[in-house]
């Protein structure tokens, strides 16, 4: 039986933990990675030597790397993060060598395989381009953000929202994107920073429009929690909302995937004191942009809220397999049908709804 191919979309934390839930299934991963991060280490070899900026695609390798006690060992040397050193404080170790590699090479997607290679990854890392660009915020009071660092880290303005983001100058996608799109049985937009993760990807020409023109079915993983400055006060449906209006489609997605495990109180106190509340999830709103609503426990135990990267990774194995079957074996609407792998009652239209859950910010 041939592997199922997965498209992951977006950047940073919520690409990583994605990747690495789906790394052991028997699936064919894709990661398509945003290339405007301009912070911290990516941020300082991306203005000193004109490179891509290596931050998320050293993420992205780093999730996918076998678990070979080599490749466990390179994985630590990636995400090793020099604290001391003239010009090196700050550093990462994997940002650095794919950087070395990139003058050694010639050349970024060089880079990225030999990287790959050395990790033994088990999948594909693709930057969604190769155009050097900025990422750029327009605020509401039409005053601008400029970089991917200025909007994730804002220290002004912070009471103006955000009205929208573009890229400058206008960014040309790297072939093999589409070919691998165009070839998915399921693309996975999310979780992740909205602005600064997600949506950049689809700002790149021809990328939305490949999407929307795909077959592959569309799950959006909501985030758990909100993000100061950024998402303030989001629920479910504000984040349809942006990626419908970024994909520029109404054609409803076809999944949205929700956690259902409460958030420890202490947690939650925690966040609240930086900012982050819990996403609620709209479903009458949200269900006039998604097929279906799919609660799932993702939840990862520890001091932090996160997904766990097991628990959403069959999450989404979960939606492909049962989406296979009913192509195969459609189901007239409205028969409502039980679908063992989901433990869910499931209403083949997009008129269900589950209920209200919790999302995040990884």
């Amino acid at each position: 039986m041939t592997n199922k191919k997965i498209v992951v979309v977006g950047g940073g934390t919520g690409n990583h933990t994605t990747l690495t839930g789906l790394r052991s299934r028997e699936c064919d991963v894709t990661a398509i990675v945003a290339m405007t991060d301009s912070g911290g280490s990516s941020g300082r070899l991306r203005e000193e030597m004109g490179h891509l900026p290596p931050g998320d695609l050293r993420r992205c390798l780093m999730a996918l790397a076998s678990d070979s006690a080599e490749s466990n060992l390179m994985r630590q040397l990636f995400d090793y993060r020099f604290s001391t050193g003239d010009g090196l404080n700050g550093h990462s170790f994997g940002n650095l060598l794919l950087a070395a590699l990139t003058e050694v090479t010639g050349d970024t997607i060089t880079a990225i395989d030999e990287a790959a290679r050395i990790l033994g990854i088990g999948g594909t890392v693709l930057p969604v381009t190769l155009t050097r660009s900025t990422l750029r915020a327009r605020l509401v009071d039409r005053s601008e953000l400029i970089g991917e660092s200025a909007i994730d880290l804002r220290n002004e303005k912070l009471d103006v929202a955000i009205d929208y983001i573009h890229l400058d100058p206008k960014a040309y996608v790297y072939p093999p994107v589409l070919d691998a799109i165009a070839e998915a049985d399921a693309i996975v937009l999310g979780p992740g920073d909205i602005y600064t993760s997600v949506l950049p990807n689809l700002l790149v020409e021809d990328v939305a429009q490949s999407i929307n023109d795909s077959d592959a079915i569309k799950v959006h993983v909501c985030n758990l929690m909100t993000k100061p400055n950024e998402s303030d006060g989001f629920r479910s449906s504000d984040f349809l909302a942006l990626l419908m209006e970024y994909l520029g489609t109404s054609q409803p997605l076809d999944f949205l995937l929700v956690n259902n495990t409460p958030i420890p109180r202490r947690l939650l106190e925690r966040y609240a004191a930086e900012g982050q509340h819990p996403v609620a999830a709209d479903d009458s709103a949200s269900l006039t942009m998604v097929g279906r609503i799919v609660e799932r426990p993702l939840l990862a135990p520890g001091v932090f809220i996160r997904h766990s990267p097991a628990a959403l990774a069959q999450a989404i194995m979960d939606l492909v397999d049962s989406s296979d079957r009913a192509r195969k074996e459609p189901l007239p609407a409205p028969l409502v049908f039980d679908c063992d792998d989901f433990g869910d009652t499931f209403v083949p239209e997009a008129t269900m709804t589950v209920g209200s859950a919790n999302a995040d910010g990884d």
